[in-house]
């Protein structure tokens, strides 16, 4: 990697004109200069300079990401999880991106985070530490978007000085707390985006919508998950790349081997199993998995995941299997019972600006995928299989189930096997390495 060098000059040699700081490239190192002339003509004083070296080494990063310990695991943790295994990282868990309801589970919620707020950063292990970020989720009421900045930055510069960070990049997945980009005295700040938030269910579309182009003009670096949010975000960036979705290949190609026993709540269910796992959230066609169930009755549909909407009748259906969330390490297992995996999106903006990390993560089991199209499904157009209507997805479903072979399977987790999380990591620090070590 090349490095900036910053030469500054303390004083004006006299008799020449002024020197301006000048900047060349060199291998990253440590350099040793000795006082002595500078070589300037006129001058006969020994002249006294620096060289500042611009590196990512011995920097930290203060990451902004969602619920730690949410069992649907998301970008925000897997990139997480494989950075601070290259600089210490203190893991800022950001609540407060949806405006709160007035239930006793809201309020609950609200009152469990700020407690935790008042919490020293804890170690999770080896060089990464959380801490919850204090956030008054009412930002329609006066004076609460200043009183939330004074306050996480108050809690983060005390986290900051207690794990002894001095040199830091402040990295962003979640725009909500984007006023404190550049406000703890980062050398960078990153905007890796995953979703397109304002158009959340439950989200005040406007207020996310602006926060989240004030952090992509902030940011030195923007990273963006989807294409569509890369042309979304071309004009407000400075710098921007395009960075989908990894994939824990070596997690879930688990489920192709013999030896992985069938998670017990899967081992005696009626095959052809139709699979699914992640959050049965407003943006999962209920409708659609209700016309499948019915359509096939002697078809099991199992439906791993939290619900967070309405389920409609899936519940009473009696081959609908809804076992709730599932430890993310356990999935493969729960994977292995699949005939076919699936993913029944609804077509709004939620869905046409993601990258679903769910095909990846299918991909890699091997087993056959058949999707609602999105831009980013399209991408993987030759190992899945798309539908367009719901009748076209139950046929589909049926050509899969009867269509399958090892060689197939093989092609399917071989397309995802260079994807994975390590490197993309690799990728993306590389990014911030070079753009560091430009001066940007």
């Amino acid at each position: 990697m090349q490095s900036v060098v910053r030469i500054e000059w303390p004083m004006e040699p006299p008799g020449s004109q002024r020197i301006k700081d000048t900047s060349i490239c060199v291998p990253a190192a440590t350099y040793h200069i000795s006082s002595g002339s500078a070589g300037i003509p006129g001058s006969s004083e020994e002249i006294d300079y620096t060289i500042e070296l611009k590196t990512v080494e011995d920097t930290s990063i203060i990451y902004f990401g969602n619920d730690w310990l949410a069992e649907n695991r998301t970008s925000s943790h897997h990139m997480a999880e494989r950075l601070c295994r290259r600089a210490p990282m203190l893991y800022v868990e950001c609540p407060g991106i949806r405006a709160p309801q007035a239930t006793a589970r809201d309020l609950r919620k609200i009152w469990r985070k700020l407690s935790a707020a008042l919490q020293p950063p804890r170690l999770l292990h080896g060089n990464l530490w959380h801490v919850t970020l204090p956030q008054i989720p009412f930002r329609k009421l006066p004076l609460v978007a200043k009183l939330n900045l004074i306050a996480g930055r108050l809690l983060l510069k005390r986290a900051m000085r207690k794990l002894g960070f001095h040199r830091v990049i402040s990295w962003f997945v979640v725009p909500h707390p984007g006023a404190l980009a550049g406000k703890l005295g980062e050398e960078f700040v990153v905007y890796y985006c995953i979703d397109d938030y304002a158009s959340f269910p439950g989200m005040d579309a406007e207020a996310i919508q602006r926060l989240d182009d004030d952090l992509t003009r902030r940011a030195d670096l923007v990273f963006a998950s989807s294409a569509r949010l890369v042309e979304r975000k071309k004009n407000l960036a400075r710098r921007l790349h395009f960075s989908p979705h990894g994939v824990d290949a070596e997690l879930f190609g688990q489920a192709a081997s013999a030896d992985l026993p069938v998670a017990e709540g899967a081992a005696r269910l009626r095959h052809p199993v139709i699979g699914f796992f992640g959050v049965l959230g407003a943006w999962i066609d209920i409708e659609l998995l209700e016309y499948l169930a019915e359509q096939r009755p002697d078809w099991t549909f199992l439906l791993i995941g939290m619900t967070s909407t309405d389920p409609g009748r899936l519940p009473s259906l009696p081959n609908v299997v809804l076992p709730g969330p599932q430890p993310y390490r356990a999935l493969p297992r729960w994977a292995k019972a699949f005939d076919v995996a699936i993913i029944p999106y609804r077509q709004n903006q939620q869905v046409l600006n993601a990258s679903p990390l769910k095909l990846r993560e299918y991909l890699a089991t091997g087993k056959p995928v058949v999707t609602v199209r999105t831009p980013d499904v399209e991408r993987f157009a030759r190992h899945v299989r798309i539908a367009d209507t719901r009748e076209e997805f139950l046929r589909e479903l049926e050509s899969a189930l009867g269509a399958d072979d090892e060689t197939s399977r093989r092609e399917r987790m071989e397309a995802v096997a260079p994807l994975t999380w390590e490197a993309r990591a690799d990728e993306v620090w590389r990014k911030v390495e070079d753009a560091i070590g430009s001066g940007l």
